[in-house]
């Protein structure tokens, strides 16, 4: 039982997942985030590698062996990991509470469990090695007689690999920019779908005895005559959610190889009335004629499609040996997964037991609390021994959006925190570059460049990087979120727009990022970039 929620997908009797491929997949863009982060203690660390040198220099001088300094330079990413876990427990202690309002979840920090500090120590000392590994690696291996002579010099090979960082930096951030945009484009556009039914001002009571059904006729009359209800029917289930199926009909012209099933659903004769249905052909259930329409039916387009009629209305179908005609058409309903196709339905008057849900359509001119109140009393007066539980139909159909818009939140603030924490990597990096060619920027200021063509200067290596990246990322998020959109049934396209404004986005971000410290440059006094004390 403790698996059934996050392993609840079935196909063919085997297990294929369920809600735990979204805990992996947070679980990884955790991991990629936490990545960012390291790439920017390693770029950091050896982009300030010249200020270093010479402490490794006169280190290795009176005789420290390489593994001691790989040791030094481990100890010291691992202590800022340690660090940074212990005020990271501190953010999520006070994050927590928004965190779970955001998830929908009811998550706390476990501080009594070894588990949990064993794993979070292991966790954390491993960042560290990893964060630690390039610096350690390539600070240590500086040789003393060059570094003490004053002729070591980092060339422009040693920028390489922190470039290549910065360009995987942002292609995480950028593939995480476009995949949290398509997921709320697929869940705007499953809600502006047509629910093929009116969900406004419709409440629905699941009967938890059969007092009511007793009396039902006394009490809708009750319910109408209160002057807050323009309507009332009764159906086996409810709308937002059909869940009985049924097969073996049989019909003219059937394929005889056809493995069909049907939604199946029991109403009363007001239902499509009270629901708001759209008819497209034929007529509803009509109350008068209640002998006459217990063997009807009425189909939506889906069904009338799996039937293969070309003129529905009339025609004979056979369930369990009895013998149904059609009478009218609806449209398309969304009463089961808002982001499937929609399964061919049948309603029927006909009832294999008492219908258990009553529908209520409100007065739209009467106070919703005014309505409750009244109807309240109504359901006690029948059936006092039951509590009075209704739902609203439209927060029903909203909650089929809840686990979309809940990676959509989340997609969100993984992607913000990204596109943060590269921007902090970014922002040291033209810090650095800029120290680097401050007495070049001297010059070019004597010589009569201007402001904009510094800026322009030390911020097009950056737009390269960033345009690099781009060309990466959109293609694995264009393959990713396709892959993603496969689990729907009724979905979206990527647009080409997505790809632009995620464009348009990081590009801006980079140029604000690099923008202050580049302008700071140019602004100086060139007079103190000559200074070389």
């Amino acid at each position: 039982m403790n698996r059934w929620y996050l392993y609840d997908q079935f196909k063919d009797g085997v297990n294929t997942g369920g809600h735990i491929q979204y805990v992996w997949l947070f679980g990884l863009i955790g991991v990629f985030v936490l990545l960012l982060a390291c790439i920017n203690f390693m770029n950091l660390s050896t982009a300030r590698s010249e200020k270093r040198a010479r402490e490794v220099g006169i280190r290795k001088a009176i005789g420290s062996l390489r593994s001691s300094l790989i040791a030094q330079f481990y100890s010291e990413s691992m202590l800022i990991a340690v660090i940074a876990f212990l005020l990271s427990l501190e953010l999520v202690a006070l994050c927590l509470p928004a965190f779970n309002g955001l998830a929908g979840k009811s998550i706390a920090i476990p501080w009594d469990n070894p588990l949990f500090w064993t794993m979070g120590l292991v966790f954390c000392l491993f960042t560290g090695f990893v964060a630690g590994s390039y610096p350690a690696l390539y600070l240590s291996s500086f040789r003393p007689i060059k570094v003490l002579k004053g002729s070591f010099r980092v060339g422009p090979w040693a920028a390489i690999p922190r470039k290549a960082l910065v360009v995987l930096q942002f292609t995480v951030s950028t593939a995480l920019i476009i995949g949290t945009i398509v997921v709320f484009q697929q869940i705007q556009y499953a809600k502006n779908r047509p629910a093929g039914y009116n969900v406004n001002n419709l409440i629905n009571v699941t009967l938890q005895s059969d007092n009511i059904n007793k009396q039902y006729q006394s009490f809708k009359n009750d319910l109408l005559n209160s002057g807050v209800v323009s309507s009332v029917a009764q159906s086996e289930s409810l709308m937002t959610d059909v869940y009985i199926t049924n097969s073996g009909f049989k019909w003219t012209g059937k394929d005889p190889n056809l493995q069909e099933e049907f939604v199946t659903m029991a109403v009363s004769p007001e239902f499509g009335k009270t629901v708001g249905w759209q008819l497209v052909a034929g007529r509803d259930f009509d109350p008068a004629t209640y002998r006459t329409d217990s063997m009807g039916l009425i189909a939506n387009e889906t069904a009338v499609k799996l039937l293969g009629l070309k003129q529905p209305i009339g025609e004979t179908i056979v369930w369990n040996d009895r013998p149904f005609k059609i009478v009218g058409v609806v449209k398309d309903m969304v009463n089961q997964n808002a982001y499937a196709t929609a399964p061919p339905n049948l309603f029927s008057l006909h009832r294999f037991a008492p219908l258990t849900v009553v529908n209520i359509k409100l007065n739209p001119q009467i106070s919703t609390h005014v309505a409750i109140n009244k109807i309240s009393a109504i359901f006690k007066k029948y059936d006092p021994s039951m509590p009075f539980a209704y739902q609203f139909t439209d927060q029903n159909y909203a909650a089929k959006f809840d686990n979309e818009e809940h990676i959509g939140r989340l997609s969100t603030c993984f992607a913000a925190l990204a596109i943060f924490i590269s921007c902090l990597g970014l922002f040291g990096m033209a810090s650095f570059m800029a120290e680097q060619r401050i007495k070049e920027i001297g010059v070019r200021k004597v010589l009569g460049a201007s402001v904009f063509n510094l800026w322009q200067l030390l911020s097009k290596d950056f737009v390269v990087l960033i345009v690099v990246s781009l060309l990466i990322a959109t293609p694995v998020a264009y393959y990713g979120m396709h892959r993603w959109l496969l689990n729907y049934q009724y979905r979206t396209e990527i647009a080409w727009w997505v790809f632009a404004v995620t464009a348009m986005a990081a590009l801006l971000i980079t140029l604000a990022t690099v923008s202050y410290q580049s302008i700071k440059a140019a602004l100086r006094n060139p007079v103190t970039n000559f200074r070389s004390e």
